[in-house]
This record gives structure tokens, sequence and C-alpha cells, in this order.
């Protein structure tokens, strides 16, 4: 991969690809798809199996949209996507999801609350009161990964945000998904929490070698986690530019201090900055006509 910033790069047939987006387009409804109004336009974007993607871009840009495209959640107007060489034609078993509110059910213990999927995923489903021990052992393991050991028989309401956070991300990855798409999973936490959950999904990505999706408004986020960052347009979304970041793995935080880091996040940054410039602009002068006009008619 190149170390210098790119711009979007055309699909490239040679592949192979985990994640395949070929010009997709998506309007919500019929009435909006027969106006032409699309919530994303024309994305096209290729992940290789183990690639971790972070995609930024500002508020309404459509990066929610993106992520229930790659889910199947939503089907495209136009163009394909491809999943583990697959076309997406509707919900996904092989991917796991974690959002910004844990959504952990309060009557389930934080152990109940990572099983979950096993008990409504096939083929989990129907083996779960055979195989419960094995996923019980499965769920532990997990849980232990990432700090929670001790904490199974808590319920939600005696842990911490972090620590939901962290049982919220355990339970998208308790039937083993190839693909975790994340929407600004660390959003609601503080800043310490949240530098330590950058560093708890790096670890279990590194180990386990899922691919990952991250959308987030957090740049330095998305610099300190990704392969690659990808900026979205303000609605309709489109990818307007992708970077790839060269830092050496794995990375402490420390690195997020270094000038080659805080360079990378204030170019990103710059590109999001030039998409707002026109709406500022445009602000600016109906300000300057409307003082003038009012001026004219004082005189």
């Amino acid at each position: 991969m190149d170390s210098t910033p790119s711009t979007l790069p055309t699909a490239d047939a040679s592949g192979p690809y985990f994640v395949d987006f070929r010009h997709v387009w998506l309007a919500y409804n019929e009435a909006l798809l027969a106006e032409g109004k699309f919530a994303v336009e024309d994305i096209s974007l290729q992940l290789r199996r183990g690639e971790f993607v972070a995609i930024v871009g500002p508020s309404g840009c459509g990066k929610s949209t993106f992520m229930k495209l790659a889910t199947g959640l939503k089907k495209p107007s136009r163009g394909e996507i491809f999943v583990a060489g697959q076309p997406v034609t509707g919900p996904l078993k092989i991917s796991g999801m974690a959002f910004q509110a844990s959504s952990l059910l309060p009557w389930r213990t934080t152990l109940a609350n990572v099983l979950l999927p096993l008990e409504i995923v096939e083929p989990f489903r129907s083996q779960f009161k055979a195989k419960k021990r094995e996923f019980e052992d499965r769920a532990r393991t997990l849980l232990a990964s990432v700090g929670l050991a001790g904490y199974e028989d808590k319920f939600p309401w005696q842990l911490s945000g972090g620590m939901q956070q962290r049982a919220s991300i355990c339970r998208a990855l308790i039937h083993e998904p190839q693909l975790l798409l994340l929407d600004e999973p660390f959003g609601a936490l503080d800043a310490f929490t949240r530098e330590e959950l950058w560093c708890t999904l790096r670890d279990l990505q590194a180990a386990k070698q899922f691919n990952v999706i991250l959308v987030t408004h957090d740049l330095r986020e998305s610099v300190f986690l990704a392969d690659t960052v990808y900026v979205m347009s303000k609605s309709p979304g489109r990818l307007l530019h992708q970077r790839r970041i060269e830092l050496a793995r794995p990375r402490d935080l420390e690195v997020t201090y270094t000038p080659e880091f805080t360079d990378i996040v204030h170019e990103l940054r710059g590109h999001i900055g030039a998409m707002r410039q026109p709406a500022i602009n445009s602000n600016s002068s109906s300000s300057s006509s409307s003082s003038t006009s009012t001026n004219k008619a004082a005189a």
C-alpha cells in the first residue's frame, strides 16, 4: 500500500475481495427513487480479508446507511454488493454489529446477554440446548479477553458504560462472525474509556483477523484503528477520499502524539472542512445580501 494520500481507486477486478461494493446507490423508497433522491450515490469500495476500514464524514452523510447495505438490512437501488464472494440479498449471518448504545437487555446477566445471538441465529439456535455448556465457555473466554472476567453474573445496571460496551462487542462476536460492523460504538464514552476500548478492539481484531467496518466521527479513532480511512461527502453520501494508514502495527496509544499521526488527522479534517466551507460561504453571502437590502430599505 502507498503511504501517500490517494484518491478513490477504480474497482479492481483482480480481487479477491471479502467485501465488494460495486457502484451502489440507495433511495429509501420508490417515490424518492423516482425523484432521483438518494441517501448514498455510486459507492465503490473493496476490502480484502482481514482488513480494518473506517468511514468518516459529517453528520447525515449516509455512514449508517452504508452499514445497513453492508449487512443486507437494505438492498441497493442500483449496483451490487458481494461479501465472501456471494451477492448480498438479505441479512448476513456472518456479520456482527455493535452500536453507540450497548442495548443490553436489563433482565439478563452479562453472560446471558452475550449468549443471546446463539439463541436466535441458526445453526446455533437448534444446537443451543445440546451445546449450552460449550457456548457458555466460549462467552466466558470472550468476556475474559476484554477484561470482564468475574462480571458474567452481573446485570447491565451493575456495569459501567465502558463495561457495557465491552459486553456489547462480545455479543457481536460470540457467533464468530467474519465481518464486524461498528456504528459509533465508543461515541458516548469518556475519553479515557474510549481509548481503552480502542486497544481492546485492536487486540481482538489482531487475534481473530475478522474484517471490520467502523463508522465514526472521531478522526483520531479512525487513524489509530484502521488500515484505510474513507471520507464521505455530505448527503447524498459519496466516498470522496481514501487514506491508507501506514503506521506500524501493533499501534500503542503513544503513536497518537506523534507528528505523523497528527498530520494524517489534520489531513482528514481538511477534507471534511472543505465540504463545510461552501455552506459557510453561502450563509455569509446570504447574511451580507440581507444586510445590504435592509440598509437600502432604511435609506
